[in-house]
C-alpha cells in the first residue's frame, strides 16, 4: 500500500503539472485578446515553474534507501578543543535542521571532549527520506573563526568529518555471519548516576571484514545496546552495498580519509566575513547564522540537483 502510495503520489503530481500547462495557455491567449492582465500570467508562470522544480526535486529523492531513516555520526577532526567545539556545532545544526523538518531524533553515542565540545557523537534521525535528504553531507566540514578559547583572539580554523547512512528497517534483510563480529563492553560516560560508573552497558561491535566498529551507550541495558548496534552495524553494510550499485563508494571514502586542509566538502567562515559556501555545488550563503540554526536546505537541493544532472548526463 505504500508503493502504491508513492506511485499514486507520482501520477497525481504529474497531473497537476499537466493541467497547469494547459491553463497557462488558455491565459496566453486571452492576454493575447486584452482580457486577463500580463502580470496574472507572470504569477501563473512562476507557479508553474516552482511545480516542476519541487517535482524535478523529489526525483533526487528517489534512489534506493533514500526513503529511509539515516545515522549520522560527527568526529572532530585534529586540533582539540577548537574541533571538539566545531563538532558539537554541527551535532546542533544538525539537530536543529532536523526539528524543522519533523524528525525524531535519539543520541546513540556520546564522547565528549576533554575541555568542551564532542570527540564523535552518532545520531538517529528518524522520519522518512533523512537519508536521502542527508547523503551529501558526507566529508569534512571547515571552520574559520576567531576562537572563543583564544585569550589572543586569533582566527583558527577547525575541521570536522560527517559520515551520514541510512537505518536499515525490517524489509531489508542482511545477513551477518557470527565468526565475523566480536563484542566488547564498556562503562557509559557522561551523566546517569551510580549504575553509569558501576555497569558495563556500553558496548563496542567490530566487524572483522570491513573494518567497521560500532559503539553504542544509548541506554542502560546492555542488550537493548547490543541490539541497536548490530543494527547500525547492518545499516552500514547496507550502505555499502548502495553505494557499489552507484559506483561511489570510493569518492565518499576518498572524502573521509583525511580531516584537514584540501578535504572539505563545505567551508563556514565567520571571520573576518561571514560567509558558508559549499566546495562542490558552489551554492553560498552570508547568513552564516541561519545555517548554524539549521536552515541548511539549500546546501541539501543544490548537492542533491548537482549530483542528478550528473547522472544525466552518464545516462545521455
Amino acid at each position: 500500500m505504500k508503493t502504491l502510495r508513492s506511485i499514486q503520489k507520482w501520477i497525481n503530481d504529474f497531473e497537476n503539472l499537466v493541467a497547469l500547462m494547459d491553463d497557462l495557455e488558455v491565459l496566453i491567449e486571452f492576454q493575447k485578446a486584452g482580457e486577463v492582465a500580463e502580470d496574472e500570467v507572470d504569477h501563473h508562470y512562476q507557479v508553474i515553474e516552482q511545480h516542476f522544480e519541487d517535482l524535478e526535486f523529489k526525483n533526487m529523492l528517489s534512489e534506493e534507501g533514500d526513503v529511509l531513516s539515516a545515522v549520522l555520526q560527527i568526529t572532530a577532526g585534529a586540533g582539540g578543543t577548537e574541533s571538539c567545539d566545531w563538532a558539537q556545532m554541527l551535532m546542533r545544526m544538525y539537530l536543529m535542521w532536523s526539528e524543522k523538518k519533523g524528525y525524531k531524533v535519539r543520541e546513540l553515542n556520546h564522547q565528549p571532549g576533554d575541555v568542551a565540545g564532542v570527540k564523535t557523537v552518532t545520531i538517529e534521525i528518524e522520519g522518512d527520506f533523512a537519508f536521502g535528504w542527508l547523503k551529501g553531507e558526507n566529508g569534512v566540514h571547515r571552520l574559520v573563526r576567531i576562537s572563543p578559547f583564544d585569550s589572543n583572539a586569533k582566527r583558527h580554523t577547525s575541521f570536522a568529518s560527517v559520515y551520514v547512512y541510512p537505518l536499515v528497517d525490517e524489509s531489508i534483510e542482511i545477513i551477518v555471519n557470527p565468526a565475523d563480529i566480536s563484542w566488547e563492553t564498556m562503562r557509559a560516560s557522561g551523566a546517569g548516576g551510580q549504575n553509569v560508573n558501576k555497569v558495563e552497558t556500553a558496548v563496542r561491535l567490530r566487524h572483522h571484514p570491513t573494518g567497521i566498529i560500532i559503539e553504542n551507550s544509548e541506554t542502560r541495558s546492555q542488550l537493548d545496546n547490543k541490539n541497536k548496534a548490530m543494527q547500525l552495524l547492518k545499516s552500514q553494510l547496507y550502505e555499502i552495498e548502495l553505494q557499489k550499485k552507484m559506483a561511489a563508494r570510493d569518492a565518499i571514502e576518498a572524502g573521509k580519509k583525511k580531516i584537514e586542509w584540501g578535504s572539505q566538502i563545505r567551508n563556514y567562515v565567520m571571520h573576518p566575513y561571514k560567509l558558508v559556501k559549499d566546495v562542490r555545488s558552489q551554492a553560498e550563503t552570508a547568513d552564516v547564522e541561519g545555517v548554524m540554526n539549521g536552515e541548511i536546505d539549500a546546501f541539501l537541493k543544490s548537492y542533491l540537483m548537482l549530483m542528478g544532472q550528473k547522472n544525466e548526463h552518464k545516462n545521455l
